[in-house]
């Protein structure tokens, strides 16, 4: 990173003021599902969860479109991510929503698929999202979405519910980190062999 990339207005630009919104959110949302917790606060965490995934989409296509795209976007914006949903799914452990083996399965691929990325980087080399990561991205705000949703009369189906897309994301999940392994690999391969 550049001094530039420290600069007032690039650390101020709007997408990165959308990221600094969902980080903020983050202990907000702890907040209301920490012990004791009501249908309200289930709710209200619920709200907050969806405008911060909203934050998230919006970040990406107002940095493409008006050029705004930082270090420190790229940087704050995938860990802003995956502070929120770690966050959530951690919370939801001791309210009997999800499993802790499950959480760990999911928090210890996204720490796998870090640290590949920061080894890779280290390298000169960059892996980029793939298509099955952004489609496990959706499907796990969906699952959480669902399962912070309290609805009377409707608290089993959208658990069952939350829990078939929290599935899918993880299925998504291990079989991108698969795909970030072997482009990692051969991308690896292909510069060893021009260097012989």
């Amino acid at each position: 990173m550049t001094r530039s990339d420290f600069s007032r207005q690039t650390l101020t630009n709007l997408p990165n003021l959308l990221t600094y919104l969902r980080m903020a959110a983050i202990p907000l949302i702890i907040l209301c599902l920490t012990d004791p917790t009501s249908d309200s606060s289930y709710n209200v965490a619920f709200t907050l969860f969806v405008m911060a995934s909203i934050t998230d989409y919006l970040d990406g296509i107002m940095a493409r479109r008006h050029n705004l795209v930082t270090s420190v976007g790229k940087l704050l914006d995938p860990l802003a991510d995956k502070l929120l949903t770690s966050a959530v799914l951690i919370m939801l452990i001791p309210l009997g929503k999800v499993p802790a083996w499950l959480v760990f399965l999911i928090i210890g691929r996204e720490m796998t698929i870090t640290g590949l990325r920061s080894v890779a980087a280290s390298q000169g080399l960059i892996l980029n999202a793939s298509r099955m990561g952004k489609n496990k991205m959706i499907s796990q705000t969906i699952a959480l979405s669902l399962l912070l949703l309290n609805v009377p009369r409707m608290h089993v189906f959208l658990s069952v519910l939350g829990m078939i897309f929290l599935w899918v994301s993880v299925i998504l999940g291990y079989w991108s980190a698969r795909d970030y392994f072997v482009n990692f690999y051969e991308e690896a391969k292909s510069r060893e062999q021009l260097k012989v």
